[in-house]
């Protein structure tokens, strides 16, 4: 197959006075994306490089692919991971990932809170804040609290800062979210223990991978710590896998993360966010359906778990889109 791959890297962005730090950590590395063409060149593929939204616009009439391989961002507003999904729907070139609208409902994470709610799937309490909100009013959950932008991803807005245990605090994240992020903030309960992601694979029957869970300076039992931007930026992450967990526990997980997958009508591949309280209560934080392919992160990492290997997988989730296609 001639396979197109459409993706940002950090570079595509140029950092604009008063842009947060964190503006372009959804963009990959240049080395992810290298990864990730030698991991399809080794499925006995050919790679056409297409880049960005911008650039798939230039090329869409002209593309000459079999199928694209969609890793991109987009650039701005709710939908912009959408964009890339949806221009190639409509001209009716094949793509490998979740369509435009499953995209779009799990980046912003008040409508995937609310669809997960329907689907009677446990995840934090929540409401939404802006500002000039009445925020006492509206917290009826109490303290603590955890403040995130209501549609970002990779961490973006979480800092050490983020988890709140007063008015004043909650005032302060608020209004930061909404200042420099120009978007509603996120307000969930805080989850105090431990945190898993469970890779989910495929269409018809999907099938999640072992729970990988997260250290941070090297504890597991994080408490009241939690994953930010700057501890992802600084290695102060490590990845767990298999986890030390109960045999009982690690199949609640899979099994949710199935049922979340399934629930926003993920395709071909899939990661969801865990956080488990201290009397082993699994919440359901949000799924992306366009996870990070970096090679020092979680699709990577769980692989070994079965005697495969990046390559394999990124392969594999190229066969689920084939099949769906009817191309293989």
């Amino acid at each position: 197959m001639i396979i197109g791959l459409t993706y940002d890297v950090k570079e595509d962005w140029e950092i604009q006075e008063g842009d947060p730090a964190d503006i372009n950590a959804e963009f990959d590395k240049p080395a992810t994306i290298q990864s990730i063409i030698n991991a399809i060149i080794s499925g006995g593929h050919t790679v056409k490089i297409i880049g960005n939204f911008e650039s798939l616009i230039r090329s869409v009439d002209n593309l000459g692919v079999d199928i694209v391989f969609n890793i991109c961002e987009g650039r701005t507003g709710r939908n912009r991971e959408s964009q890339v999904p949806v221009l190639l729907e409509a001209k009716k070139v094949p793509y490998v990932g979740s369509d435009g609208l499953t995209l779009g409902i799990t980046l912003d994470k008040v409508i995937a809170k609310k669809l997960f709610q329907s689907e009677g799937i446990r995840t934090p309490r929540f409401f939404e804040a802006r500002k000039g909100d009445d925020l006492e009013a509206l917290n009826v959950i109490g303290f603590p609290l955890i403040v995130k932008t209501r549609h970002e991803g990779s961490s973006k807005g979480i800092t050490s800062s983020s988890r709140v245990v007063d008015l004043a605090g909650l005032k302060r994240q608020v209004e930061l979210i909404n200042d420099q992020y120009d978007q509603p903030a996120l307000v969930e309960e805080f989850i105090g223990g431990t945190e898993f992601t469970v890779a989910v694979l495929g269409n018809e029957e999907p099938k999640a991978m072992e729970p990988v869970q997260i250290s941070i300076a090297g504890k597991v039992d994080m408490g009241e710590d939690f994953y930010t931007f700057n501890r992802f930026t600084a290695d102060h992450l490590q990845y767990i896998c298999p986890a030390d967990i109960s045999e009982i526990l690690k199949e609640k997980l899979k099994a949710i993360a199935i049922e979340v997958y399934n629930c926003v009508d993920c395709k071909d591949f899939g990661r969801v966010d865990f956080r488990v309280d201290e009397t082993g209560c699994p919440f359901v934080l949000e799924i992306n359906p366009l996870p990070s392919l970096d090679t020092e992160e979680v699709f990577n990492i769980f692989p070994n778990t079965y005697s495969s290997n990046y390559n394999e997988v990124i392969n594999d989730v190229i066969g689920f889109a084939l099949k769906r296609y009817k191309l293989a």
